[in-house]
């Protein structure tokens, strides 16, 4: 996966980039929010001009962590920006302000995004990036995972397959119980 973070603090980005290089992710960092979009619009860049690029396909990034609150343009202004480019990026906000986060992506971004708490322990981060919640939830609906993995599918479609197959569930669930 390759994943792009933004926070300020030196110390908190580098330890969560180590962090997720160990599990064998490609991380990109930046310690403001302005820096943050010029990597991403120059990755937007090199892979349209690439013939790589679909809007509705293949996100520059599997996620981006966002810090809410950056010196020189905040987490949520880079968000919208990020969406404006590509409304199919996943972006997960690490915040000590989670009610806060949440009402502002709401407002402004017109959608919720995933949010972090902070402090919150560094497996957490990576489970979250990796789907590892969702990935145990599918597999209590016995799907066989390692063929989902194959697939290399999108957050957005990993959600969606899970959202399908709960209502499947559900319907059974209801049917079994009329019966």
């Amino acid at each position: 996966m390759k994943i792009l973070i933004a926070e300020d603090d030196r110390d908190i980005v580098l330890l969560y980039k180590h962090t997720i290089e160990k599990r064998h992710h490609e991380v990109i960092t930046s310690e403001d929010g302005e820096e943050c979009l010029t990597i991403y619009h120059e990755e937007f860049q090199r892979a349209r001009f690439g013939k790589r690029y679909s809007v509705t396909k293949t996100p520059q990034f599997d996620a981006v962590v966002l810090d809410h609150k950056m010196p020189k343009i905040n987490g949520m202004e880079v968000a919208k920006e990020i969406l404006a480019i590509n409304p199919h990026q996943r972006v997960i906000f690490v915040s000590a302000f989670v009610k806060e986060t949440l009402i502002d992506s709401i407002k402004n971004l017109m959608q919720v995004v995933e949010v972090i708490q902070k402090p919150f322990h560094l497996t957490t981060l990576v489970d979250t990036i990796e789907d590892r919640e969702i990935y145990s939830e599918l597999q209590n609906l016995n799907v066989d995972i390692a063929v989902v993995k194959a697939l290399k599918p999108t957050h957005e479609q990993i959600k969606d397959l899970l959202d399908r197959l709960s209502r499947v569930r559900d319907m059974q669930t209801f049917v079994t119980s009329e019966g």
